[in-house]
């Protein structure tokens, strides 16, 4: 009697939340050649690649990154052909929601794009993570001023199906060890549970302080993973006419 195939294990979202979020409510966001996709420059570098990135697929990924681009994969383990450079690679955390008792916030203001130049200053001397022009479209930005100052900010960016990642988690140097930055995570996630999804976070594995606050927020750990900052081959390394 033949025995039925294992079980595969079922897809999570959050596996691969950059290509769940561009082949579902962000692909307004992707650009696409053949499996590879990315966000738009100005939006966003991360980078999605399929499971099993072949020659075909790198090539896709230079010709759509152009020349000199750089790229951030998420929670991919994957060895990059000859000519691509690592710029950065960091061990990470993804965290999420399992008893996270979201509130708003009254002083929080819902950031715009005229708010983009502070906005991209905060982020310069805080060092949060990427965020870009446009990283504001992703999805709701709160912040809090003292005395017309942004002095610190919080919102969404990756969106896989039924998840929202809070993200640019920031408080400028002065106005630090206040409890703004827990404020906003709160009120962010308030937003985020009142549209039906679920939030999560992710930080570098030696943010200890930061993940530490956000599991007594009620975020708990749900894995381990690399994030790695990638640069394409020099242009007479890429296969002409490579991909699709």
């Amino acid at each position: 009697m033949a025995h039925p195939p294992p079980a595969q294990p079922a897809y999570h979202p959050l596996d691969n939340p950059v290509r769940a979020g561009l082949t579902g409510p962000h692909a307004h966001f992707a650009e696409r050649r053949g499996r590879v996709l990315a966000y738009r420059a100005e939006v966003s570098p991360w980078l999605a690649l399929p499971d099993d990135p072949d020659a075909g697929d790198w090539a896709d990924a230079a010709h759509l990154l152009g020349d000199d681009g750089t790229a951030v994969l998420a929670g991919t383990e994957v060895k990059l052909p000859a000519g691509w450079e690592v710029t950065f690679q960091v061990d990470g955390v993804q965290l999420v929601d399992e008893s996270v008792d979201a509130v708003p916030d009254d002083e929080a203001v819902v950031l715009g794009a005229a708010d983009v130049p502070e906005m991209l200053d905060l982020v310069e001397r805080t060092r949060p993570g990427p965020f870009r022009p446009r990283t504001i479209e992703l999805g709701t930005y709160l912040g809090i001023r003292r005395e017309g100052e942004l002095v610190a900010m919080a919102g969404e960016r990756m969106r896989p199906p039924g998840w929202r990642e809070i993200s640019a988690v920031c408080t400028a140097p002065e106005y630090r060890g206040q409890g703004l930055g827990a404020r906003l995570v709160l009120a962010v996630a308030a937003g985020i549970k009142a549209r039906g999804e679920t939030p999560f976070l992710q930080a570098a594995a030696d943010n200890e302080g930061a993940i530490r606050l956000y599991e007594a927020l009620g975020f708990r750990l749900r894995r381990r993973m690399p994030f790695i900052g990638i640069r394409v081959p020099e242009p007479s390394r890429v296969p002409a006419g490579a991909g699709g």
